[in-house]
């Protein structure tokens, strides 16, 4: 096919970090993001060109357009992590070559060129070409969650404990665990901040869903905690929620930290546990276990394929954007509550 020499792309207003960390909630689009035209990126030796189809948002994207996020912006390129589409060009080294004509789930990385654009650069190993069966809404959202699930939940199975925990139980990733703890016998502990999420989780497969904004729920916590002994804390939300979980599980309970959807200060109440009940506190990036663990990538993309191609798991849409709609209806999109939000240039 033949390629333009230049595409529409959301691009970023800012360079680097920010010094006022702002939250996790995206307002609006203004401050962070600009529409405009930009030259199609011509990919390097390892890296392929791919005719965008479908771009997810996540909440590492919010982070990242705001200059929250563990990788510095670059003023004026399109964000966007993550996406699904068409590889139309390609380097000279054989294995990106290989992959033109095919459709593929795609991460940007630190290529710069994101996904929120009509093409994107990536490098050809950060791609998956995808089976027929797999949707495009699938593809588009096929590594951040599903290989952070996976490899989330086989820490989970080498701690040995059925019980465990988790913060933003309504999100996307979440939802991938519980099916993965139902099938293998494991008993996930979820909070949310609605009542109406409850039932859906217990129906996937939650033990115990648990309204944090309820009046009882500390009360409720300690129970649970009491009842089910969980040592493994997968945390998206840090904040006061985080540390009054961390403070109500048993000894030998290991905290990992993959999000910071709660801007407040997260306090350890009893530094003390650290030393006497053999708490920790650790941190989880995918990034970073996909370059520690290159021999379970391949094992961890071929079963969340299968598992969204036989229906074992799907993705949830609230909204499919078109890009020409993007900065004024994205936010109000973000803000509705249980499923993903796309952009389709």
């Amino acid at each position: 096919m033949t390629v333009p020499s230049e595409m529409k792309a959301l691009l970023l207003v800012g360079d680097g970090y920010t010094r006022t960390p702002s939250g996790s909630v995206l307002e609006a689009m203004e401050p962070y993001l600009e529409p405009g035209s930009i030259a199609v990126p011509t990919p390097g030796p390892t890296q392929v060109l791919i005719k965008v189809s479908l771009a997810s948002i996540n909440p590492s994207d919010v982070a990242f357009i705001k200059g929250q996020y563990g990788q510095p912006r670059a003023k004026g390129q399109p964000a966007g992590f993550e996406g699904v589409g068409t590889v139309v060009a390609s380097g000279e080294e054989p294995y990106p070559k290989s992959l033109v004509g095919k459709r593929v789930a795609f991460a940007t990385g630190v290529s710069n060129w994101g996904s929120w654009a009509d093409y994107a650069v990536a490098e050809a190993v950060a791609c998956i070409p995808l089976l027929d069966t797999v949707r495009d809404e699938d593809g588009a959202a096929m590594i951040v969650n599903p290989l952070t699930a996976l490899a989330m939940f086989d820490i989970v199975k080498q701690e040995g404990e059925k019980a465990f925990v988790m913060t933003a139980g309504a999100s996307q990733l979440c939802k991938l665990i519980i099916g993965l703890a139902k099938e293998a016998g494991f008993r996930p502990i979820v909070t949310v901040r609605r009542d109406d999420q409850i039932a859906p989780l217990k129906e996937l497969g939650a033990i115990h869903a648990l309204n944090e904004k309820a009046p009882a729920f500390k009360t409720a916590l300690r129970e649970v905690m009491k009842a089910e002994q969980p040592r493994i804390f997968l945390d998206a939300v840090t904040g006061p929620l985080a540390s009054a979980i961390f403070d109500a599980m048993p000894k030998r309970t290991r905290w990992i930290i993959y999000g910071r959807l709660d801007p407040e200060a997260t306090i350890i109440r009893e530094p003390g546990q650290l030393i006497f009940q053999h708490k920790h506190i650790e941190g989880f990036w995918l990034s970073e276990w996909m370059r520690q663990f290159r021999d379970r990538r391949g094992p961890a993309i071929l079963e969340a394929q299968k598992r969204f191609s036989d229906g074992r798991w799907s993705t949830d849409v609230t909204a499919v954007v078109p890009l020409t709609d993007a900065m004024a209806r994205v936010p109000a999109e973000l803000a509705k509550p249980n499923g993903k939000v796309f952009i389709r240039p």
